[in-house]
């Protein structure tokens, strides 16, 4: 099912309507270019343009939308070669965790049915925030800021590592995908794929490929692929 499948709200509304329209749009709109950036990366206006509007709107209905989560500082527009790229900001984040878990949000799905790609952009979100806040089970081990060294991520690593594989009985194979979103983004991608291979590299873990019944393609996205070797989903702790 497409987005398009979803219900558009009618053009005509009142205030009060367009009030509650805006409210929701807005979350709508952090929540998609979450998705497509992956919460870091910048994202074309045009790919932004073709997730949010909907069957029977125009990208005409969403620039006063748009234009305030700009004014905020939600988001931020910059051009690089003559195209028009689109960035979730720090702001733009807790705006949008706010308007989903809030008691007072008026986001809720318009109609009987939603696109799947808002819906597992919803899931990716919870599955995210569930698991960046599974490193605070190891409290007072790591600072809870930025990640700035490989020294830091490998005591915090370890420690995701042992909490994970304790907590969920995994058997000393703790998925990559869980390790990346309990960390979340203290680290970057990048970073975070340099220093997991150095700790192998080091005899400190061992990146291992194996069966998975319930991987999906972000799982699959937040393990790792080592190049010239292969996709790796599993990590095991070496020495333990």
């Amino acid at each position: 099912m497409s987005e398009k499948s979803e219900t558009a709200v009618p053009i005509t509304l009142t205030p009060e309507e367009q009030a509650v329209w805006d409210a929701k749009a807005k979350v709508r709109v952090l929540l998609n270019l979450w998705d497509l950036g992956g919460g870091k990366m910048k994202v074309k206006k045009g790919d932004l343009t073709k997730r949010i509007v909907r069957t029977n709107e125009t990208s005409q209905r969403y620039l006063g939308v748009l234009g305030e989560l700009q004014a905020t500082g939600a988001i931020e527009y910059s051009l690089v070669n003559r195209v028009t790229l689109v960035e979730l900001t720090a702001k733009g984040k807790e705006v949008l965790a706010q308007g989903l878990k809030s008691k007072d949000s008026l986001f809720e799905f318009d109609g009987s049915q939603i696109g799947t790609r808002l819906g597992n952009s919803l899931l990716k979100w919870i599955r995210h925030q569930d698991g960046a806040a599974s490193v605070a089970v190891e409290k007072g081990k790591a600072d809870v800021g930025t990640i700035a060294s490989y020294d830091d991520f490998k005591a915090v690593a370890l420690d995701v590592y042992d909490s994970l594989n304790r907590d969920y009985n995994l058997d000393d194979l703790v998925p990559i995908y869980r390790m990346r979103r309990a960390i979340g983004e203290r680290v970057g991608r990048s970073e975070f794929n340099e220093w997991l291979l150095k700790m192998q590299a080091q005899d400190i873990f061992q990146l291992m490929s194996g069966e998975m019944p319930d991987i999906t393609a972000d799982k699959r996205e937040d393990s790792i692929t080592i190049s010239g070797v292969g996709f790796r989903n599993y990590a095991k702790r070496l020495n333990a």
